[in-house]
Order: structure tokens, then sequence, then C-alpha cells
């Protein structure tokens, strides 16, 4: 600065005019300074402002680099929540689809259930009503036309029935006396040796009184003692009472083996002007009820230690009594039929103590049954005693149920319902060679073939994960049971049903509904002793009314008591000439 303030010592410039140069410089300068200060000064300011903005665009930035982040996080969760509600969304989709598909096997099982429950109610209760054994799930290109009833054309005729051994009253049938003359000159008919005979078969039922005289006798001696005598009384079944021995084999065989009510007997009885109260009936049921007991229980002890092979089979059987621990009325009827006898065990309950107690525990036997629980938890079940064979017709109604149920999977139980009809088919061209053992190799190979074949179809059909449900239920119970249902193929013996054991309880199911069980416990124990011993004389083939009559005119020779021993009345221990005498009139004892 000092520099600028030296005046120029040009000598060609005046000092006046150097000076006044250097002023107007030097005021330029410093108005340049000046200037600059106030630039300066401005910058300064503008820098302090750009630092403030600075500051305030810093912590903006901050303040904007928080929320980034915040918005981010957000961001996050909500693609994080979006994620997961497609997740629910598509767990709800499958949720649907799978309640969707519930639904329908729901709508499709029910259907089913209830075309089989309608069948139940409304079908044909019969398996006989289709020619070819397929009911009504018949393949329609399998179907045959209805066989014409009656006689059938190319076959013979069944034989005359033989009724010589029925009582023969002769009766002569003359011309009235004014049809024995000649039409034309009135000369009278000569008698001519012989007849032209026909027979015609007649019934007679009367009721009539049995006038008992029982003679008096004195003593025409003087001997000390009594001196009048009579005739021993005529041996009554009920002592006292006014019903005679063929009155009550009546009651009892028209209840016990036609399974009708009483009053339907009685009321058939007043037609005949015979007349009798109801409460008689009654008391005299219940004060007979004891002379059977010892039969009844012959008959049991007899089929827990002769029989090898048995038949089992359970009904409902109402008896009206308040009993301990019984909520309602509904009783069980058990049937164990053996080679010699059928016997039957009334029961409160449905429980495998009723079998269990009944069969024997000191050999090993075969029982045929349904699939029953019960039989299955016996003690003898599952030591080993008691081998237990299935029923075919029962796993035949499953396929039928199956077919009937679901109309789809007809075909499915067609084609199974064949496989079954073989098996019947085989077995019983099996059983037809009988001892003859050149016939015999050959069928039970094919037999025990076919048998290996069905397992196999059932295991491969089981195997597929689209098996429909219901085929895989009724393929499952096969498989389960199949041990028990190829007994047969070992045991030629054994059935491979058990109809004829629900034949045995169609009487008793019969009487269930036309009078309802019983009204008293006792009269329950009547019924079950009295289907035994009738069931039982029909499997001998022995009339139950010719040894009813027997029996009770036995009981009512000892005083209306139960004889001394009933050994002789036991049909096994008849003699040939007794079971001749008391044999049914055919060879059906059905």
């Amino acid at each position: 600065m000092e520099g600028l303030c030296t005046p120029s010592l040009d000598p060609d410039v005046p000092a006046d005019r150097s000076l006044w140069q250097f002023r107007e410089e030097l005021n330029r300068l410093r108005a340049e300074v000046s200037g600059l200060r106030r630039e300066n000064q401005e910058l300064r300011e503008q820098v302090g402002q750009l630092q403030t903005e600075v500051t305030r665009l810093q912590r903006a930035n901050l303040e904007l680099r928080q929320e980034a982040g915040y918005w981010q996080s957000r961001h996050r969760d909500a693609v994080r929540r979006i994620s997961q509600f497609e997740g629910t969304i598509q767990q709800l989709a499958a949720e649907k689809r799978h309640l969707q598909s519930q639904f329908q096997e729901q709508i499709e099982r029910l259907e089913a259930e209830k075309r089989q429950l309608k069948d139940d109610l409304f079908g044909r209760q019969t398996e006989k009503h289709s020619h070819d054994g397929y009911g009504e799930l018949a393949d329609p290109l399998e179907q045959r036309p209805p066989r014409p009833r009656g006689q059938q054309a190319g076959q013979p005729r069944p034989p005359r029935r033989d009724y010589s051994h029925l009582e023969t009253r002769p009766e002569l049938i003359e011309l009235p006396s004014d049809q024995r003359v000649c039409g034309h000159c009135g000369k009278p008919l000569a008698v001519l040796q012989g007849t032209e005979d026909s027979e015609v078969i007649e019934v007679e039922v009367s009721a009539y009184r049995r006038l008992v005289r029982r003679q008096r006798y004195r003593r025409t001696c003087r001997c000390p003692g009594q001196r009048t005598f009579t005739a021993p009384p005529a041996p009554k079944l009920i002592p006292k009472g006014r019903l005679g021995v063929s009155v009550w084999v009546e009651i009892l065989l028209d209840k016990y083996l036609s399974y009708r009510p009483t009053e339907r007997l009685l009321t058939a009885w007043s037609l005949f002007d015979l007349d009798v109260a109801p409460g008689t009936v009654t008391d005299g049921l219940k004060r007979l009820e004891p002379r059977f007991t010892a039969v009844y229980e012959a008959l049991r002890q007899r089929g827990r230690e002769q029989g090898t092979l048995y038949q089992g089979d359970e009904t409902r059987w109402l008896v009206f009594i308040s009993k301990e621990g019984k909520e309602n009325h509904c009783w069980w009827l058990w049937m164990m039929e053996s080679q010699e006898t059928v016997v039957y065990l009334l029961d409160p309950s449905h429980s495998r103590a009723v079998p269990e107690t009944y069969l024997p525990t000191d050999r090993t036997v075969v029982l045929l049954v349904d699939r029953l629980a019960a039989y299955k938890a016996m003690a003898q079940t599952k030591d080993g005693s008691v081998l237990l064979a299935f029923c075919w017709a029962h796993v035949r109604r499953d396929f039928i149920r199956v077919g009937k149920g679901w109309l789809p999977l007809t075909g499915w139980a067609l084609q199974w319902l064949r496989r079954i009809r073989q098996l019947y088919r085989l077995n019983g061209q099996r059983l037809e060679a009988g001892a003859d053992a050149t016939a015999f190799a050959p069928r039970h190979a094919a037999l025990r073939k076919a048998v290996a074949e069905m397992q196999d179809q059932a295991t491969r059909e089981l195997a597929d994960p689209h098996l429909h449900t219901a085929c895989r239920k009724t393929l499952v119970s096969l498989q389960e049971h199949w041990q028990g249902l190829t007994r047969f193929v070992d045991d030629p013996r054994i059935p491979m049903d058990n109809n004829g054991s629900e034949r045995r309880l169609r009487g008793p199911a019969v009487g269930r509904k036309n009078f309802y069980g019983s009204g008293a416990e006792w009269s329950g124990r009547l019924a079950a002793m009295l289907f035994s011993i009738f069931a039982t004389l029909k499997l001998w083939k022995i009339n139950p009314r010719r040894w009813l009559t027997w029996y009770c005119q036995s009981c009512a020779a000892a005083g209306g008591e139960t004889p001394e021993t009933i050994e002789p009345f036991l049909p096994w221990n008849l003699s040939a000439e007794q079971r001749d005498a008391l044999a049914l009139p055919s060879a059906d004892s059905s």
C-alpha cells in the first residue's frame, strides 16, 4: 500500500498531475477494495446462508433418509404380509378344494347310504329272485328270461304222494233206489261184484270231553282193613287241570313250532265250540316250563361234549320285564348248532360271554358265524381252541351294497360277485365228487387256484392309491377275514355260508313278530327250550308231534312231573324201531 502512495517521479509528468492521478488511482483502488470488502461480506453472508442451508438440507436429508428407511421397512412388511396373504389365500383355496372334495364325497356317501337304506326298507329281502344268482345287480347281458312257474317242460313229473299210512274209512256210495231200474222196461239192475274205487283225503278236527269213570270195588270177605277200592285217576299233565295231553301238545306245537300267537289258536278252537280262557293257557305254560328243563340241559351237554363243527347266530328277542342293569326289553336269542343238537340260548346281553360259556374249552372246534365282534373276542378264539369260519354270503352282501349304493361302482361289484359265484360253483362240484378221490383231486385244485387268484386280485386293487373308499373298505374287510373265509377249502365239511343257522332263526324271528317275544322271563326260557327241542328233533328227522305226545304222556304218567330219567327220550338214545315209529312222514327236515 505504501508503494501505491508514492508520487510519480516521472520528470515528464507534472507533479500536481501525478499526484492527482495517484489520488484517483488510490480512490479507485479504495473503491475496489471497498467493493471487494462488500463482496467479501456478501460472500461471507452467502456462505453463512449456504452453511445454514447445508445444515438444513443435511438435517432434511437425514430426516428423509430416516423416512426412506421407515418406508422401506414398511414396504418390506407389506411385501411380507402380501406374501403371507398369498400363502394364506393359496392355503384357503387348497382347503376350499379339499372341503369341496370332502363335501362331494360326503354327498356321494349319503346318496349311497340313502339308496342302500331304501333298498333295505323297500327292496326284496330274498336273494333267490334272480336265476343267475346276482340279485338286482345282475348284468343285463347275462340276464335270462324268468322260468315259467309250475311243471317244467321236459322234466319228469313229481311222484304222487303216498297216504297209505293214514287211517282208511270205507264209504259205499249206491245209486238211489229210483235209478236202480232200466229206463225202458223198468226191470231192476243187478249188483256187480267189485266196486270202482277212489280216495279223498279229509281232516277231522273236533273237541270232546273224556268222561273218566273210575270203577269202585267192595270187598266180599270179612277180612280187616279197607273195605272199598277205586281205580286210579286218569294221568294228567297238570294235576287237577281240565285240559288233556292232546290240548297241551297242540298249544305247544302251535306256538313254538308254528310260531302263531296263542290268541289265534284259541280263536280257531272257538269255531269248534271249544272256549279256552287265555289265562288258563298262560298259567298252564308256566307250570309246564320245568318239565322241559332236563331235556334242554341234556341237549346243551350233548352239544358241548360231542360237537366238533358248530354254526352260530343270534337275533333279538323281546322280554318285557324290568331287570336290574338292563335299560330296555331287548334280549338276545343265540343259536348254536352242532352235528347232533340245536341249542337256543336266551340272554340279556349281546356279549362274547354267551358263546364263550357254551362252547367247549378242552378241544379244538370250528365255529361258522358271521363277522360279529363277540365271536372274535372269545377266550377260545384267542387261545386257538375255537377256529372261526366266516360266511361268504355276508361278504357277497357287502359287494351288493357297494354296487347298489354307488352306481358308478356297479361294474366293479359285478366282477367280484362273479368271482364269488365261481367259488360256490367250484366248491359244489368238489362236494359232488364225495369220496371219489379221482374226481375230487382236480376239483379241489381248481377251487384252491380260484381262491389264490381272488386273493391276488384283492391285493392288487388295494395297492391302487386311487381306489374308491367304498371299494377299499370292502376289500380291507375281505382281507381281514380271509383266513376264516377260506377254511372251507381245507375242510370240506365246513359250508361256505351260515345260511343254515339263519334258517334256524327264521322261525323264532317270525314268532317275535307275531307275538312280540315273551312277557316274562320264564316264558322266554320256555321258548328257548322248546325251540331247541323241536329243532333238534327235526335235525334227527323225528316228528315233533309224536315225540311231544309221547313225552307229555310220560310226564302225565309220572304224576305231572318230569320222568325219573329222560335218557330214553333223547334222539341219540332211540332204537331203530323207535325212530321209525317217530319218524317224519317225509325226508324234509327243514
